[in-house]
């Protein structure tokens, strides 16, 4: 049975044709057949109508059962486990290795049951046994096990008023007339800010790169990036052309391997080098670097973000990304594409953060130099914007801080182990989720600093994947208008939403932000508005 296929276990009574009486049967639903299927109007009565393809099958699953009566009929899914087996010691080839290992992920050992609600506590016992799974393990969903299927509704009706308005993303002034991305960035750092602004610079800065004769190397980490995409393409040109072209592959970004391998092979092909990371540590940064001949020697272009190189999910991902020219930063991005390519103990960098060795050290140290300004009753502050906060050393760091009056306001979309407002613990922190039309996914570290503040961008959650199991990077926000934008932008209105904020409690719990008689306060459409108006 596929990982996650919709199922019926079918509860009988009688004798099939040969006499056999085992009660219980599975129907698994043709994965071919669409799970939700619109009515033609003088059928459902209405102008839109919908029925799920379960409902069509529980009214009609008897008919699988000739001369037998269905007692009960009850949808469920089992969720398998989807990680592949690499062993790295034995691994020679770990795309081929990948390779075959992909066909068996749908038959994982199975880590979750998922049944309907009025399942019988037989059936219920009895699917657990041939999954061997305890009752830990059981979720009964009142409803459809698969609400996901629902998504393609909205594409079927002609409700505006019910959707989103459609938004262009804008372009950034500097690029209205360019049409040398070089030329922009060797005249000052640039920030996008997706998926308000266009991701179209990033992919014209790699596409120029490789069409331009006076480059003369590109590098490129690649996590996920989509089946079909511009970027690599690019790079399979660039490779093609005789540049030399080095892209760093991450062939165990989950769900991504196949797409991964398969534009690894198109690399390799076209002449380029390819690499698979470090052994134990995802590389999860997202980095792009540019050596080009120009007058007086080589110079560097580089591109730093939050977010993955996807034109699709940049424009429903919350993210930044940084273009420079800045000598200290691409540089920091050369050394780091050395490490990943060769061999060599990992030098100081001069700019950036980097996981897996300095980045955990250096929060804590700007956490603590929060912490002793506070204590000499200094303002202090720390603002913090991520999708998950796990990491226990920072937890400590951040209590510790909170209980010498550093004042904390940290947005995490997910997951956060930190507990907010428990007094004499965590009375100056407060954790907020904000939950809207695009998924936030940006990383964003702010340090009062005495005034002299500190604001960096990263692709790092506080996991300790992140920081001990990951190489990351974190990269400093420089240019002071630049720096205003991000805090603007990326921090301030998510600390001002009063709709879709949720606000955490100190057992752990979300409340939806209560907003009592205040102006309603959108961040998402607040900055379409402003990107909109440019």
């Amino acid at each position: 049975m596929l990982n996650k296929s919709l199922n019926f276990a079918v509860e009988l009574k009688g004798k099939d044709a040969f006499g056999r009486n085992s009660g219980a049967a599975v129907v698994q639903a043709p994965r071919s057949l669409p799970r939700v299927i619109r009515l033609p109007e003088h059928i459902a009565g209405c102008e839109y109508g919908f029925v799920f393809l379960s409902s069509i099958l529980h009214a009609h699953v008897g008919e699988l059962f000739s001369g037998m009566t269905v007692e009960g009929c009850y949808q469920f899914r089992a969720t398998r486990n989807s990680d592949l087996f690499v062993d790295d010691e034995e691994t020679k080839n770990l795309r081929q290795t990948l390779q075959g290992e992909l066909p068996h992920r749908h038959f994982g050992a199975a880590v979750r049951l998922e049944v309907a609600d009025n399942c019988s506590d037989t059936m219920a016992d009895f699917l657990l046994a041939q999954f061997e799974l305890d009752r830990s393990d059981l979720y009964q969903v009142h409803g459809p096990v698969n609400l996901v299927r629902l998504m393609q509704v909205p594409d079927w009706v002609e409700r505006p008023d019910l959707k989103y308005p459609p938004f262009t993303p804008s372009l950034p002034a500097r690029f209205g007339k360019a049409t040398n991305m070089f030329e922009v960035v060797a005249r000052g750092d640039v920030l996008l800010h997706h998926p308000f602004e266009s991701f179209q610079p990033v992919i014209d800065f790699i596409e120029q790169a490789a069409a331009d004769p006076q480059v003369v190397a590109i590098r490129q980490t690649v996590y996920r990036t989509g089946t079909d995409s511009q970027l690599m393409n690019a790079l399979i040109r660039a490779a093609q052309s005789g540049k030399e072209v080095t892209v760093v592959v991450e062939l165990l970004a989950r769900f991504d391997e196949e797409a991964n391998i398969n534009w690894a092979a198109q690399l390799e092909e076209a002449g380029a080098h390819v690499v698979y990371g470090v052994v134990g540590h995802k590389t999860h940064a997202k980095l792009a670097l540019v050596i080009r001949r120009e007058e007086g020697g080589l110079r560097r272009y580089a591109h730093l973000g939050t977010g993955n190189y996807h034109a699709r999910t940049a424009r429903m991902y919350t993210d930044f990304g940084l273009m420079t020219a800045n000598e200290d930063i691409t540089a920091d991005v050369n050394q780091i594409f050395s490490q990943l390519t060769g061999l060599g103990r990992a030098g100081k960098l001069r700019q950036l953060l980097q996981s897996p060795f300095t980045l955990h050290p250096e929060i804590l140290a700007a956490i603590e130099r929060e912490t002793v300004a506070a204590k000499a009753g200094q303002p202090a502050a720390i603002i913090a914007k991520m999708n998950a906060l796990l990491e226990p050393g920072v937890i400590s760091a951040l209590y510790e801080a909170s209980q010498a009056g550093v004042k904390i306001d940290l947005i995490i979309r997910g997951v956060c182990a930190l507990r907010p407002g428990v007094p004499g613990l965590s009375d100056n922190i407060r954790v907020r989720s904000v939950v809207g039309r695009f998924l936030e996914h940006s990383r964003i570290f702010y340090f009062r600093n005495l005034g002299d503040e500190q604001v960096y961008l990263s692709s790092a959650d506080w996991m300790d994947r992140n920081f001990f199991r990951r190489i990351e990077t974190c990269f400093p926000v420089l240019d002071p208008k630049l720096k205003k934008r991000v805090i603007q932008e990326g921090l301030k209105p998510y600390l001002r939403d009063n709709v879709q904020a949720w606000e955490m409690q100190p057992d752990g719990s979300f409340r939806r932000h209560s907003r009592k008689s205040a102006k309603p306060y959108c961040a998402q459409s607040e900055l379409l508005g402003l990107y909109t108006n440019k």
